[in-house]
């Protein structure tokens, strides 16, 4: 079953590899560069899955997640965050805003693939 997958990067090659890698595996993809457009976008398209760069323009990753966390319709997309930032602490902050999975970058294509599969194959299970 393909599914809709909001990417959020302002890396144009990231992006590019992103959705390379998961339309090959059916999904249809959403992108947006910034934290203003991701919010509009996931309210109006509604993806099934959010990957979420954190250092990203007019509002970063960790308050676009709070912002989703809070809306009433959106709550339970899950969010994977994508980041340079590799200390505990930023992942700790991620995991704390109530976001599923931390992903570090680079990343493996495959560990890409399999977080994706995993939270999707969960949110179909909850429809």
């Amino acid at each position: 079953m393909p599914y809709r997958i909001l990417v959020v990067d302002d890396e144009p090659h990231l992006v590019r590899l992103m959705e390379f890698i998961l339309a090959k595996q059916g999904h249809t993809m959403i992108t947006a560069v910034n934290g203003k457009e991701a919010l509009e976008k996931a309210r109006s398209e509604r993806p099934d899955l959010i990957l979420l760069d954190i250092m990203i323009p007019y509002i970063d990753g960790y308050e676009v997640a709070r912002t989703l966390r809070q809306d009433e319709e959106l709550k339970s997309t899950p969010i994977v965050l994508l980041s340079a930032k590799a200390q505990d602490e930023d992942i700790q902050r991620g995991l704390d805003i109530g976001v599923d999975e931390y992903i570090t970058k680079p990343f493996a294509p495959d560990h890409l693939v399999n977080v994706v599969n995993t939270y999707l194959a969960k949110s179909s299970r909850s429809l």
